[in-house]
């Protein structure tokens, strides 16, 4: 039974998913304090300041926080291009490594 556990953590590669996992969860926090902290703080001036990050549409009592969605949307957009940007420069070393 150990050796077919250990078998199909090898086959399946699942020690490396679960490290691709981890770094994924860290570079998150790392690119939202990038965009927190050093990017929207450049912007926030030319969109009335930090208030939009609280805006809402309040609806009787239900409450739709747009803003923090759209900061949410935001930090999103900047997290894909990182992961795109990496993920490009690491195909691309791979092609010159397998010619």
């Amino acid at each position: 039974m150990i050796k077919d556990f250990l078998g199909f953590l090898k086959e399946y590669k699942i020690v490396g998913l679960g490290l691709a996992f981890i770094m994924g969860a860290a570079s998150t926090s790392l690119v939202k304090s990038m965009v927190n902290d050093i990017i929207m703080p450049i912007i926030d001036p030319f969109i009335l300041g930090e208030s939009w990050r609280n805006a809402s549409l309040e609806i009787g009592p239900i409450a739709l926080k747009w803003g923090s969605f759209l900061a949410e949307a935001i930090n999103f957009i900047i997290l894909a291009f990182v992961v795109f940007l990496i993920a490009k420069k690491i195909l691309k070393e791979e092609k010159i490594k397998k010619k």
